[in-house]
């Protein structure tokens, strides 16, 4: 057993670590995550990634990627790093950053891999202290929880039970080099006005604040676990957007901010404030078009249920020239392949809806691309890419399958038929 607290603290997850498929260390090169990093390349020597996330906010970015690739070098640990692009949904450029840098993580880890992040008990406090005064609920003053879902891994804290002022000490054991991001210091953001000027104040007078913030937001966790609140069975739509259906709310306003509230951290999405979060749900019990935006992600009303909308619709591609048995690439959806036999195939294409489409009906009549959309219960928000299979000829365009759910007759007489291979839509 190691005696530093850091090594102990990793040791206390080693069987979970071992088992993984992967280990990858978020690693933005400050003191924190630079101490995890060299603690976890010790204990799995030549197995461990670092994802470097640049979010190209500071000048310097590209010395601190250069810097981080240098230490995962000489400490024979893998290296990614990415320009993350900051898309503001009106929740601040910190909301952003976090929003595409979580996405990125989600993307690099694989099926039961793991990621560890460096936050530790300073931080846990911190974070409860500021969603007090936020107004947080239950939910939100349980503050950051040691392990959930990432993606198709999972993610894991094990440095919360820690101060950094132990993570400190093995860096100046170990004479680690990091970067000190000034941005750190500015007072304007809520979390630095809290560390350069409460906390201090706090510590004065309740030394031991850190450790027992931190087993209050552990308390309402466990809470949390076991009240978490009505669950909302999810559905799914035409095209495999999940979400749940109006009537499976409660009627009792509170119950359903809770219900939403559980059905979003079901899918590791951060809810929005109290006071958006009710009025979106005010505006699901009064018809069509509620839409409610948080960091990366949309939820809208459809029908008789609310989807949670897929990410990167648009732009869709162009016109694309597609063969028997060849797969193409479609945004979001996945890979697309083409299923036909018989006559001439030299003139079909993929491309999206322009205006003024019909597809041909069994019983001889056409059917407006609108209609269809309708009929097949297309939401939306999929229906300006959603790709359209079209013959060209002399006498103009034919439409022969919309997407891989309906066909015209002569796409059918041909076997003529799209066949879509899901990127698995959360």
């Amino acid at each position: 057993m190691a005696h530093d607290p850091v090594l102990q603290a990793i040791e206390r997850h080693m069987p979970a670590l071992e088992r993984a498929a992967g280990v990858y260390v978020a690693y933005s090169g400050g003191l924190d995550s630079t101490v995890l990093l060299h603690a976890l390349a010790t204990s799995f020597s030549g197995l461990v990634t670092a994802l470097h996330a640049n979010h190209g906010l500071h000048d310097d970015a590209e010395l601190w990627a250069r810097h981080c690739a240098e230490l995962c070098d000489q400490w024979k640990v893998s290296f990614r790093s990415t320009r993350l692009q900051l898309n503001d949904t009106g929740d601040g450029v910190e909301a952003a950053a976090r929003s595409a840098r979580y996405h990125w993580f989600e993307t690099c880890v694989e099926a039961d891999a793991v990621l560890l992040m460096a936050h530790h008990q300073d931080d846990q406090a911190e974070t409860l202290l500021l969603r007090l005064l936020r107004g947080a609920g239950p939910q939100g003053l349980g503050s950051i929880p040691t392990t959930r879902a990432l993606g198709h891994g999972s993610l894991l804290r094990p440095l919360l039970d820690i101060p950094r002022s132990d993570l400190a000490g093995y860096a100046a054991q170990h004479k680690l080099s990091w970067i000190d991001d000034p941005s750190n210091t500015d007072t304007r953001f809520d979390r630095n006005y809290l560390r350069q000027e409460v906390m201090p104040l706090l510590a004065g007078r309740w030394p031991g604040y850190r450790s027992t913030l931190s087993r209050a937001a552990s308390q309402l966790r466990e809470l949390n676990e076991h009240l978490p609140g009505p669950a909302l069975p999810t559905v799914h739509g035409s095209l495999g957007d999940p979400g749940f259906q109006v009537e499976d709310l409660p009627r009792e306003p509170a119950l359903a901010a809770l219900a939403l509230r559980r059905w979003l951290r079901e899918r590791s999405l951060v809810a929005p404030p109290a006071a958006r979060l009710s009025e979106f749900l005010r505006q699901v019990r009064h018809g069509s078009g509620a839409r409610l935006c948080g960091s990366g992600w949309t939820l809208e009303r459809y029908r008789a249920a609310v989807y949670l909308c897929p990410t990167g619709l648009d732009p869709a591609p162009g016109i694309l020239t597609i063969q028997p048995g060849q797969a193409l690439h479609w945004p979001v959806m996945g890979e697309l392949a083409l299923k036909a036999e018989g006559e001439d195939l030299s003139q079909l294409s993929l491309r999206t809806r322009r205006g003024g489409e019909r597809l041909a009906m069994v019983d001889g009549h056409h059917k407006d691309l609108k209609t269809v959309f309708q009929d097949l219960a297309i939401p939306p928000w999929w229906r300006s890419g959603l790709p359209l299979l079209v013959r060209s000829s002399a006498a103009g365009e034919e439409l022969l399958c919309v997407a891989h759910l309906l066909r015209s007759p002569r796409a059918v007489s041909s076997g003529i038929e799209l066949v879509w291979k899901s990127e698995g839509i959360r």
